[in-house]
């Protein structure tokens, strides 16, 4: 016989207590009603093909190729169509907003702060010995050996070692700040002098460093975190209650940094 669990909505709720998500909800709720206020301050409205592109990134993203796929999928998140409609319609309103609001100040940002949007191609190998880094800098200096080698030798990790130590494409926020210094100064390809950090002793070398172009890529993430910035002052101004719903309970007041937004 097949068992089954029934499961109502108050043991929802009183799992999402258990789970500490409260907060992280509460974050939602507030920047869906910070984004709705603010576009129909500015009359902002979403277009019938905006709604319907949108509809179409978000099954393309959630590989729902079929019509079944969606509606299966609308019922495991227990999303009826008019609330998956509000879904789609706060993405469009949340980017058109964040347009308004700030693509006439993405140039101008992207002059005054181009260093921050510099890349560099880097690979790494994390070593404890200060003695043996030098060692090993002056080695691959005078061609006894090769960074690869050094990599293949040194590095623990499988995965990373697999691949040389490749640390990606980076930016100067994705690095702790003597090393962005020494990385941002290189002239690609260079091995850098050992770099002492609390993580350790980082043999680097700087493969590429890839100057910025305000492409339309470019352009969406400085626009994104200007609206960012934005979300968090609105945030910061405002007293969030949340209202328990029981009788006679006061309401409880929840902090910025508890609302567990990505951003913060």
């Amino acid at each position: 016989m097949e068992k089954s669990i029934t499961i109502n909505q108050d043991e929802l709720i009183h799992q999402v207590k258990l789970g500490c998500l409260i907060p992280t909800l509460v974050g939602g709720v507030v920047v869906r009603k910070i984004v709705m206020q603010a576009a129909q301050e500015h009359k902002i409205v979403a277009s019938v093909d905006e709604l319907q592109q949108a509809a179409d990134g978000i099954r393309l993203l959630r590989q729902l190729n079929s019509s079944t796929d969606t509606r299966l999928w609308l019922e495991q998140h227990n999303l009826s169509l008019d609330e998956f409609e509000e879904l789609v319609q706060t993405s469009v309103l949340s980017s058109k907003l964040a347009s308004t609001l700030f693509a006439g100040q993405a140039e101008s940002i992207f002059a005054e702060r181009q260093l921050d949007y510099t890349k560099a191609v880097l690979y790494e190998v994390l070593l404890d010995d200060l003695d043996l880094a030098n060692e090993l800098f002056y080695a691959i200096e005078e061609n006894e050996t090769t960074f690869w080698n050094v990599s293949h030798q040194f590095i623990r990790e499988v995965k990373l070692r697999r691949i040389g130590g490749y640390q990606g494409v980076l930016n100067r926020s994705n690095l702790k700040p003597e090393i962005s210094t020494a990385v941002f100064s290189a002239t690609p390809p260079q091995l850098l002098k050992p770099i002492i950090t609390s993580k350790g002793v980082h043999l680097i070398f700087v493969e590429e460093i890839i100057q910025p172009e305000l492409n339309d890529a470019v352009l969406q993430k400085i626009v994104s975190d200007l609206f960012i910035d934005w979300l968090k002052n609105e945030i910061e101004s405002l007293k969030v209650l949340l209202y328990p719903g029981n009788e006679g309970e006061k309401s409880i007041e929840i902090y910025p940094q508890y609302l567990g937004l990505p951003f913060w």
